[in-house]
């Protein structure tokens, strides 16, 4: 199985690992596990960062690559399939980053790992914490 990291996670994996669940950190710490992070999280990243909501992201922001070297995981591109499927998906949440997410995750058959109960509102995305 494959799983796919939410933004949050993908910062407290780098930032504050205890804030972690208890499965999603074995899983991220276990070298031997699948971890894709997508293009979307670097996007969020940088746009909270500069309207003032992530002000400590200078240096993930700065070293993006290498931290996600660090953490062993792959990259995945966002493909018009995904925005396709994210922008039409049956949804009332309507943060972009999580739509498109949302889309990824159903598309490449990956399991999110996250905290946000949005995701269990929609059908088709399986989630883990």
């Amino acid at each position: 199985m494959t799983y796919l990291l939410d933004t949050h996670t993908l910062l407290w994996a780098l930032t504050d690992p205890r804030r972690l669940g208890r499965r999603g950190r074995a899983l991220i710490s276990d070298r031997s596990t699948r971890l894709v992070v997508s293009a979307v999280s670097a996007w969020e990243i940088a746009t909270k960062h500069r309207i003032g909501r992530l002000p400590q992201a200078d240096a993930i922001i700065a070293g993006y690559a290498r931290h996600l070297d660090r953490l062993g995981v792959d990259r995945l591109g966002v493909g018009e399939e995904h925005g396709l499927l994210g922008g039409q998906l049956d949804w009332d949440h309507r943060d972009p980053f999580d739509r498109m997410l949302a889309a990824q995750a159903m598309i490449e058959s990956l399991t999110l790992i996250t905290d946000d109960p949005a995701f269990t509102t929609l059908s088709g995305v399986r989630t883990l914490w």
